[in-house]
């Protein structure tokens, strides 16, 4: 019988930014009922077992530039950063993904957690827990007049960069093969972020930022450090991934990595296809873990962001992947700490309650 338990907390997915254009009343039945498009609605988080996980708000790229998935069909590519989003174009559009999570949690499809005994609660209660993420903050003023708005309303994390530049870094580029060291580090301002969010008690994420970005913000930073959804270039070499160097800082510093379902992030090619064994997770999860230690990897699927592995499908298919850990070898209480433990842990640690 598949695995439904224990509940996974997941470090990163992307239906605020799929369900946004649609009008408010055809998005929260899309959540509620499901039409089978996209990887998430409430059914099949139920089947799969999903308890809650990190909501991002994120600004993609316009229509007239896209993003060339095909190149990542190649045996190497090194995918051009997008242009920059204007301020203009990304607060409103922000706005309304933290207005469409603000309404999911008022029509009781979830509930916005803004602490760690809020996640514990929620789950215990049946409710999926969401936390509200930031993923790229083109959103977000020099004057962080928009981080006070959006932490009021719930905000409790922040990826200063998508791979984009904007006016706090640039961000890791879409590349393979690549060990991540592709760029300056972060600009003052994003150093100013850096410090806004600490302030605010609202956790950093470095997925998105290439090296330098990351050591930049270890530097500044006394709490945990989280990457919520990458995977390790020692296994694939991709510019999204994170070197053993970077893993153990994470572990060292009490944080933790996100297992990205991304396909691309999983291979050994680096190619962005479906039909990729769930072994390949686990053997991602094997080198995170030896390098950062078992208390400091989580989830983070990239749910309604990505490809994910066929054996996955969608959220529907977590039990496979708590099958192929206990397949594995791995114990009860691994499991249990990498499906929602550690996400627990890190951000009581981080936030504080």
């Amino acid at each position: 019988m598949p695995h439904t338990t224990p509940l996974i907390f997941d470090g990163h997915n992307d239906i605020l930014s799929r369900l946004v254009d649609r009008p408010r009343a055809e998005a929260l039945e899309a959540l509620r009922n499901g039409n089978g498009s996209g990887h998430l609605d409430l059914p099949r988080m139920k089947a799969g077992g999903f308890g809650g996980g990190m909501f991002a708000i994120y600004i993609s790229n316009p229509p007239e530039v896209g993003f060339d998935m095909e190149a990542m069909l190649q045996p190497s590519y090194d995918i051009p950063h997008p242009p920059e989003v204007p301020h203009a174009r990304a607060l409103p559009r922000a706005l309304a993904e933290a207005s469409l999570l603000i309404d999911m949690d008022r029509a009781g499809l979830l509930r916005i957690c803004t602490s760690a005994a809020g996640i514990e609660a929620a789950m215990t209660d049946g409710q999926i827990a969401a936390v509200m993420h930031i993923e790229g903050a083109e959103m977000i003023d020099p004057d962080f007049h928009a981080l006070d708005v959006f932490h009021a309303a719930g905000l409790r994390s922040l990826g200063p960069v998508w791979s984009r530049p904007n006016m706090f870094g640039t961000g890791a580029p879409f590349r393979f093969p690549s060990d991540g060291d592709t760029g300056p580090g972060l600009t003052e301002a994003g150093k100013d972020l850096i410090r806004a969010c600490l302030a605010r008690g609202i956790a950093v994420d470095t997925a998105h930022m290439n090296m330098k970005e990351f050591f930049d913000v270890v530097a500044l930073s006394d709490k945990p450090i989280i990457n919520s959804h990458s995977n390790a270039v020692s296994v694939t070499r991709h510019a999204r991934n994170l070197t053993d160097d970077q893993l153990r800082v994470i572990g060292e510093s009490g944080g933790l990595v996100g297992l990205n379902f991304a396909t691309a992030f999983l291979r050994d090619d680096g190619q962005m296809r479906a039909q990729t064994p769930i072994e390949t997770m686990i053997r991602h999860l094997d080198h995170m873990i030896a390098q950062a230690g078992e208390d400091c990897v989580g989830l983070g699927s990239d749910f309604d962001g990505a490809v994910v592995p066929d054996g996955i499908g969608d959220v529907a298919g977590l039990p496979a992947l708590r099958d192929a850990m206990q397949n594995a070898g791995y114990g009860a209480d691994l499991i249990t700490k990498l499906c929602h433990g550690n996400w627990v842990r890190v951000l009581r640690a981080t936030w504080g309650a």
